[in-house]
């Protein structure tokens, strides 16, 4: 259904491949536009952003440490990643 396109990169002037599995993956997520970077720049402007501070707090559910990137706030549960999937998998059910 999909084939490799090639586009160019809007930083670097770059051909690319965008492949037919990742066109798939891209319509899977819902996303409509194509990527504009290659993975190089896309690379580098994520590392740019520098990285997210994570914060330790306690899950509301199991009691084990978690860390999370958001500053936790005294009156909202925090979970660690392996209850926050099983609530929302519950959820999605």
């Amino acid at each position: 259904m999909y084939e490799d396109k090639t586009l160019v990169c809007k930083d670097c002037g770059q051909e690319f491949v965008f492949t037919s599995g990742e066109q798939e993956f891209y319509a899977s997520r819902g996303f409509e536009n194509e990527p504009q970077r290659c993975k190089t720049c896309r690379d580098s402007r994520k590392a740019s952003r520098g990285a997210r501070e994570m914060h330790t707090a306690v899950c509301a559910q199991c009691g084990q440490e978690a860390k999370v990137p958001f500053k936790p706030r005294e009156d909202r549960p925090v979970y660690c990643s392996e209850c926050f999937a099983s609530m929302n998998a519950e959820a999605a059910e």
